[in-house]
């Protein structure tokens, strides 16, 4: 059927249509980002949040109130593993640590680096799961509850509390001491989770710095002065042993952690206080000025960042929620939203990037005169500035945010590497929704992780506080 249109004229609705769904659903983004600084700005010229200071060294050294157990799920992770427990047991010199490595049967290399880094200290328990993996991370993290038990019923002391770690986090000095005296007052405490720029992989595994800059110095910070349920983000967070005895009853299971989800720690925060339990996220800096954080490498190679960011998109945005629902509360949903953003902005992402490009296209046909006049419309005009403003506002708060705890230069690229970030959202929410579908044809969740190559300790450097 002839239509009349050239291939340009298709091109010309197609990018009309295009600015008009990417200019839409880019301006709520921006509308939730906005009342998201909007809020933070106003805490803090209001003084209700502030970033408090204490003694590293007094903290190191606090006696703690119990047993504290750190739980470390393992697969395949003998490039880092010992360095993280050597760091570990020499920065937490308190007797009443106990550190639970989970291995699989499959996985001596890992068993063999975490001997390695233990060394003599009797604080460090090799746990061996009996099943080929990976599994899921939340089923390693049960069976190193239910050893944590078996310890408690030998011993006859119960822990006082749970800490969650990755194999290849750098705790911080203060960390342990500073969770034993918050878990005094919330069930549930989280601590910021710093990436460490990687010299070496300055686009793909430096970029995690900005987005989580940003996130633990702004979003979590006003979900936790509003009272808005605090998601956990899987290291760096404490628990109450009550509270994890409390959850694993009222799920009947082995443990209190959902081993059907992909992001059990996030479940898991977001849980708390729909249990009645109190949660805290504690930010705070040292004497140096750098702050109390979890510090880690990320995914260095464009391959594991899509793949560990699908992860994040599939468990928090779809499983979410599908395993949630959605709370009653209009400020937790206002958060349950801003959270299940993720394939939404991916396919406008996409979409954006699509109309560049078919912009593209027509801006050359015009110029060689042979394209279609752009004829102006005072709505798309319009929407198009506001989106423009946007992005430079977003792109001075990733700066401000990264140059903060980074120094200036990383600031600088933060803002270079936002392209970047957003192909790998667009890939990410592409991989995630084809694993979706598959878990809904009947597929098992499985543990998709990424494999870390570097440790922080190996590129530590000072950074401008």
């Amino acid at each position: 059927m002839d239509t009349g249109l050239s291939l340009l004229d298709w091109l010309v609705l197609a990018e009309r249509e295009l600015l008009l769904f990417a200019g839409v659903f880019f301006l709520l983004g921006t509308m939730d980002e906005i009342a998201m600084d909007a809020v933070w700005c106003w805490l803090r010229l209001t003084r209700r949040v502030r970033t408090g200071r204490v003694d590293r060294q007094q903290f190191r050294q606090r006696k703690l109130g119990g047993p504290a157990a750190v739980f470390i799920p393992a697969w395949q992770e003998d490039r880092v593993i010992a360095g993280t427990i050597a760091h570990a047991l020499n920065v937490w010199p308190q007797a009443e640590l106990r550190i639970y490595v989970g291995c699989y049967r499959d996985d001596a290399a890992t068993a063999v680096a975490v001997m390695q880094g233990a060394g003599q200290d009797g604080r460090v328990r090799l746990v061996i799961h009996d099943r080929t993996g990976p599994s899921t991370k939340a089923d390693c993290l049960n069976r190193l509850y239910t050893a944590l038990e078996a310890d408690e019923a030998r011993n006859g002391q119960p822990f006082r509390l749970v800490l969650l770690h990755d194999a290849e986090d750098m705790v911080d000095p203060a960390a342990l001491g500073l969770l034993d005296s918050a878990i005094d007052t919330a069930e549930f405490v989280q601590l910021p989770v710093l990436p460490m720029p990687q010299r070496a992989s300055r686009w793909i595994g430096s970029h995690y710095c900005e987005e989580f800059a940003e996130a633990h110095a702004k979003g979590m910070v006003v979900r936790d002065a509003l009272g808005a349920a605090l998601p956990a983000a899987g290291v760096g967070c404490a628990f109450s042993r009550q509270l994890l005895s409390e959850i694993a009853h009222r799920r009947g299971a082995d443990g209190p952690f959902s081993v059907e989800s992909l992001t059990e720690d996030y479940e898991l925060g977001l849980s708390i206080k729909a249990a009645g339990a109190r949660s805290r996220f504690l930010r705070v800096r040292g004497e140096d000025g750098e702050l109390v954080a979890t510090r880690a490498c990320f995914p260095d190679q464009l391959e594991g960042a899509v793949r560990q960011k699908a992860r994040w998109v599939h468990g928090i945005a779809l499983q979410g929620w599908d395993r949630l629902g959605w709370p009653s509360g209009m400020l937790d949903i206002w958060m349950r939203l801003h959270d299940r953003r993720g394939p939404i902005n991916a396919l406008v992402l996409f979409s954006g990037y699509l109309l560049i490009m078919i912009s593209g296209v027509l801006a050359m046909a015009r110029a060689g005169g042979g394209g279609p006049v752009w004829r102006t419309d005072p709505l798309l005009s319009a929407l198009l500035w506001v989106n423009l403003a946007s992005v430079g506002w977003r792109a001075v708060v990733r700066f401000a945010f990264a140059a903060r705890e980074f120094g200036w230069a990383e600031g600088g690229r933060a803002v270079l590497r936002i392209p970047l970030a957003n192909v790998v959202a667009i890939m990410a929410g592409r991989r995630a929704m084809f694993a979706y579908v598959g878990t809904l044809l009947g597929g098992p969740p499985r543990w998709d992780k990424t494999v870390h190559h570097a440790h922080p300790m190996t590129m530590m450097a000072h950074h401008p506080a």
